[in-house]
């Protein structure tokens, strides 16, 4: 009788008799090594200490948009480009697969575009060596930042996601319900 690992929780081979195979192996393989450990502990503390810190100062997201073309001149990408709309056919498969979960309905995925409005917009923020995107819609209050770059312009463009974040802000009801909003600050802020 052969003994298996107790700590792989799955295996799935993929394949057998007739062809290749593949084996994924799914969960933990035992205990995580001290420094990983250490440092999701360190991430934990941090994260504890900030919430403990945040207090409501919302701005809205057109606020948000003044802000950082003042502070960043944040310029808006084309509406005709592949990437707006790309990503703009993203958030909105997103936002109606998050709806059909709340609603608990079926084929949400087929709704017209007039019955599933949205207001979407990119604006893009350039640095030498890197480059940041802001995804806006209004009309469903979404907020995303992504960047990209080589290591020195990483670390400018994560301290001005945090800025972005921290603008944007959060209400007395998004910390006390800790909503999306709440744990999306709190990430940023949290994160190194």
């Amino acid at each position: 009788m052969k003994k298996y690992d107790k700590s792989v929780r799955n295996i799935s081979i993929i394949g057998w008799a007739d062809g290749p195979t593949s084996i994924f192996i799914a969960g933990r393989t035992g205990k995580r090594p001290l420094k990983v450990r250490v440092k999701n502990w360190i991430y934990r503390q941090r994260r504890k200490s900030i919430a403990r810190r945040i207090r409501p100062n919302p701005h809205s997201l057109k606020q948000v948009t003044a802000f950082i073309k003042k502070e960043y001149s944040a310029a808006e990408m084309s509406m005709d480009s592949w990437q707006y709309r790309d990503n703009r056919a993203s958030l909105r498969e997103g936002l109606m697969m998050f709806r059909q979960i709340e609603q608990r309905s079926e084929a949400v995925s087929r709704i017209p575009e007039e019955q599933f409005p949205m207001d979407f917009h990119i604006y893009e923020i350039y640095i030498e060596g890197g480059r940041m995107e802001i995804e806006i819609d209004y009309r469903w209050d979404v907020l995303g930042i992504s960047y990209s770059g080589n290591r020195k312009a990483m670390r400018k463009l994560k301290a001005m996601g945090r800025r972005i974040q921290l603008y944007y802000g959060v209400t007395k009801e998004d910390i006390q319900e800790e909503s999306k909003r709440y744990s999306s600050l709190l990430t940023a802020l949290a994160s190194d």
